[in-house]
């Protein structure tokens, strides 16, 4: 176990109107995950998450407007014997967001539709979703227009 390969990430939780979690898939992999990415030399993880954001999405935000949802470590969605440690975010929708960068597509997950889904990263199954439907409580929103 000591020589299985480490990835360290900052990953972002935007959710629309409806309470959906809006998901990405990179280019050339089949599970879809947060945006976010590997932090640069020097970067905290909240400034990790506000360049990713921009990067991936073409959206802007503040460092200091990311709210730490928690981090976690498990299996990485798409490198094999790779242990994922991944700092989580919620953060503010600030306007539509569009695929950049490696983004390949864009997807909203009602959170009560997470399971069972085989094309769901394991940190958003096992940590994410569960965390997101605790912190909201049992109540389902309603759509608005």
């Amino acid at each position: 176990m000591a020589d299985r390969p480490t990835i360290t990430v900052t990953a972002l939780c935007l959710l629309d109107d409806d309470g959906r979690l809006l998901l990405v898939r990179k280019r050339g992999t089949t599970m879809f995950m947060q945006p976010g990415g590997k932090p640069e030399p020097g970067e905290t993880p909240s400034e990790t998450g506000a360049r990713e954001l921009f990067e991936e999405l073409g959206l802007s935000v503040r460092p200091g407007a990311l709210r730490l949802l928690g981090t976690w470590e498990g299996p990485a969605a798409n490198e094999a014997d790779t242990l994922l440690v991944a700092t989580v975010f919620l953060c503010p929708l600030t306007a539509e967001p569009f695929p950049a960068a490696e983004i390949e597509e864009l997807a909203w997950l009602d959170l009560r539709d997470a399971a069972g889904r085989p094309d769901l990263a394991p940190l958003l199954v096992d940590y994410v979703v569960p965390r997101l439907l605790a912190t909201r409580g049992p109540r389902r929103r309603q759509g608005v227009s």
